[in-house]
């Protein structure tokens, strides 16, 4: 399938460079499985939900994932993409041309790291001189929240500690914030009529990757470590067997997750391991019947899975109708409420 057929044109101004207040405020496109559009606001959404549905909610918690090292007089600035072992990281350094194998950076709080790797894609291979526990403190105190490209050139203030991370977040891992979750207040978590279970999906900095090739059978996804526990997959199942609610994922990377730990017939068993599900046009999905997802980047593989679960032309649609009515994009943006094709 040609990545081409992904594309859409969005104007700048539509791009959301700030979260609005309260986080439920913003807007939600809902988008039926025939396709019928509802413009709605993110609250509505406990009103779109029964006591027989589950939400899926991953409680992943993103780190401070951008640093700067120094080497003598050159500072670089140095974002996490994915953790390797306990004091290894795979990263992306700006300027890391000048970098060289066992070079040594200098941080705060005499954290070092030596470059191990640096390999064809781009990417520095750091080892770090202090431990997982440490290095997350340090992160805390020192770090910058990875925000993407597309919000002020990725320049992160403080007060993207609290807006860049769900109010349930708990598992320290991510490099980038499951953007559905942002919506959700205390407030109406509690206001919600449905089960609640949650996954973890640390989500990885490839999920800022551009797609590079021009058909989507030649791309290779990438790997996140996710883990479902024994007492989700059954409350998942039972609903399932019910046949009375929906499954209803918070986000691609709950989606994700979900169709990477199911079997041929949709149960889902416990999983703690990496997935590099690719999900377009024509895939069957086994488990998931709704998501709620924020808008996303032409030539994604996020558009590529939301168009598999409605159909490219409805998407389109959606999309359309979306930047007419001047909804917010991306991470900081509105959400949409999208109903499994039937």
């Amino acid at each position: 399938m040609k990545v081409d057929i992904f594309d859409f044109e969005l104007p700048d101004d539509l791009i959301a460079s700030e979260p609005v207040f309260p986080k439920d405020s913003s807007r939600l496109l809902d988008v039926l499985d025939d396709g019928t559009i509802k413009d709605r606001h993110f609250a509505d959404i406990k009103n779109l939900l029964t006591k027989d549905d589950v939400l899926v909610f991953n409680n992943t918690k993103v780190i401070p994932a951008r640093i700067e090292g120094k080497k003598k007089l050159s500072v670089f600035d140095i974002t996490l993409f994915k953790k390797q072992s306990d004091k290894v990281w795979q990263c992306l350094i700006k300027k890391s041309k000048r970098l060289k194998v066992d070079d040594i950076l200098a941080f705060d709080n005499n954290v070092e790291a030596k470059v191990l790797e640096k390999n064809e894609d781009g990417f520095v291979f750091l080892e770090f001189n202090v431990g997982s526990a440490e290095f997350f403190s340090f992160l805390q105190s020192f770090g910058k929240m990875p925000l993407p490209p597309y919000i002020r050139k990725g320049k992160a203030r403080d007060d993207d500690k609290v807006s860049y991370q769900t109010v349930y977040a708990k598992n320290l891992g991510a490099v980038a914030a499951p953007t559905a979750g942002l919506h959700f207040t205390e407030e109406l978590l509690k206001e919600l009529p449905c089960k609640r279970v949650e996954l973890t999906l640390h989500v990885g900095g490839g999920t800022f990757l551009p797609v590079k090739v021009d058909d989507t059978n030649d791309h290779k996804m990438h790997a996140e470590y996710g883990e479902i526990s024994l007492e989700a997959c059954n409350i998942i199942n039972e609903v399932k067997k019910q046949g009375k609610g929906r499954v209803i994922a918070v986000g691609t990377t709950s989606l994700r997750l979900l169709e990477s730990a199911c079997d041929e017939n949709g149960v889902l068993s416990p999983f703690a391991k990496e997935t590099d599900i690719f999900i377009t046009p024509g895939y069957k999905f086994k488990v998931i019947d709704a998501m709620i997802t924020n808008f996303h980047l032409p030539k994604s593989t996020l558009i590529m899975l939301v168009s598999a679960l409605l159909g490219i032309d409805v998407i389109k649609n959606a999309y359309s109708h979306a930047i007419k009515e001047k909804y917010r994009f991306y991470s900081y943006g509105d959400a949409t409420f999208l109903h499994k094709n039937k």
